[in-house]
């Protein structure tokens, strides 16, 4: 892991909130039709539950190694626990999403499920991250495919206004962290 880059990805996390509670510019309220809706929409949800099962079931189905058979395994802990720990961040800060009332404000701790107040990291980016990250450690010649997916799939959700650029870093950072602790702690190489 890049401790380098995990602290580059949380400053700028940072920065952007502070710019953004300053009144930074940052919402874009585009519209996208047809083919180009769908295709976005596609791309916005690599790393979630189905993209992230099939990426695990075809890597059980082709390693012929057992022992890089339980990469699949580890892919989805990595990715569970991105998710899982996105959302008690999100429940413990409750930062409105852009867009809504009270915009970009942390409202503090709710545990009741409340889509307008979860923006705080952005759980889409930490799990596409997650999933590239132990992909890409698998095949190391593919990791451009899988970092750019992941990142597709992060600026698609601050694109579509469902996320300020600080929780798409945040999400990505969460992700960087989780998967590469995952690959520490079961050895996946």
């Amino acid at each position: 892991m890049s401790v380098t880059l995990l602290t580059c990805l949380v400053a700028g996390c940072a920065v952007m909130m502070v710019l953004e509670r300053r009144g930074l510019p940052t919402t874009l309220a585009l519209t996208f039709k047809g083919d180009v809706k769908r295709e976005t929409r596609w791309l916005a949800q690599y790393g979630q539950f189905v993209c992230s099962g099939i990426a695990a079931l075809l890597v059980w189905q082709l390693e012929k190694n057992p022992d890089r058979r339980k990469a699949a395994v580890v892919i989805i802990i990595a990715v569970t626990a991105a998710a899982v720990i996105a959302t008690l961040v999100k429940r413990l800060l409750s930062r409105v999403r852009p867009g809504r009332e009270n915009a970009g404000k942390f409202l503090g701790p709710s545990w009741k499920h409340a889509n307008y107040r979860e923006s705080f990291p952005s759980s889409h980016s930490a799990c596409a991250v997650a999933l590239s990250v132990m992909l890409a450690v698998l095949y190391p010649p593919a990791a451009i495919t899988f970092w750019t997916l992941a990142l597709l799939c992060a600026v698609l959700r601050y694109v579509m206004d469902a996320h300020w650029p600080s929780d798409v870093l945040g999400g990505i950072a969460l992700g960087y962290a989780v998967a590469y602790g995952a690959v520490r702690v079961f050895h996946v190489a």
